[in-house]
């Protein structure tokens, strides 16, 4: 049997992934960049970052975990409603599958037959996947998508502390900015090749955005800093 691999199977785990090490990656070289402009010592940034990086990773585990938990609960209240209309009208569900199969392009009696073979093998399945677009592929995991988001968070916002540790204290900040701004756009251009998605484009939107995010935290940092 023939089994094709295909981006769609993906997009659960790497929307996550990608969504925590780009944001762990930002959130932690702007914070720490704003911190530094505001002429801190390097023992606190030290500390700045890595409060950021554990707040961050548990932020995004829970932030996460709370989204695609909502959208697992309205998967399943459509389900159980669906399973409800399939026991007290399974006619009208046959004749409502066939309109969709019609409309997709089949003719009425391709269509009524398409119909009641796959309701005859699983009613629920069909109808899940072609009258409520769910399916195996897009089904919605929440423990899955919050360890991604929050091991991703830890990775990425790993990055710009190492840096913070290991560069002199008088090139922490453009170090900070380099290091961040290439693995950005390292990050970008995996996750679009991953995605199956155009490469360029996905660098240069997380690169414009990204740098945009620190720019306006090292300002932040230099005005408060000018007035303490």
């Amino acid at each position: 049997m023939h089994k094709e691999r295909h981006s769609m199977a993906r997009i659960g785990w790497l929307r996550a992934a990608v969504l925590g090490a780009n944001d762990g990656i930002v959130s932690t070289a702007s914070l720490l960049l704003g911190v530094a402009a505001a002429n801190a010592t390097h023992a606190a940034l030290t500390i700045a970052g890595i409060a950021g990086l554990v707040a961050g990773a548990m932020s995004m585990a829970t932030g996460e975990y709370v989204s695609v938990s909502s959208q697992a609960d309205t998967e399943k209240a459509a389900l159980a409603e669906e399973q409800s209309e399939l026991l007290s009208d399974y006619p009208g569900e046959s004749r409502e599958l066939t309109a969709i199969y019609v409309h997709r392009g089949l003719d009425p009696a391709l269509a009524r037959q398409v119909a009641e073979k796959l309701m005859a093998h699983d009613a629920l399945a069909a109808h899940a996947r072609d009258e409520l677009g769910i399916s195996a592929i897009t089904r919605a995991r929440p423990l899955q998508a919050a360890l991604a988001s929050a091991l991703s968070f830890s990775v990425g916002a790993l990055l710009p502390l190492l840096v913070t540790l290991l560069a002199p204290a008088l090139y922490a900040r453009p170090a900070i900015v380099l290091s961040a701004l290439i693995s950005l756009g390292i990050l970008g251009g995996v996750a679009a090749k991953t995605g199956g998605a155009p490469v360029l484009p996905g660098i240069a939107r997380i690169l414009i955005w990204s740098a945009l995010a620190m720019a306006v935290a090292s300002g932040v940092g230099m005005l408060f800093g000018g007035l303490s």
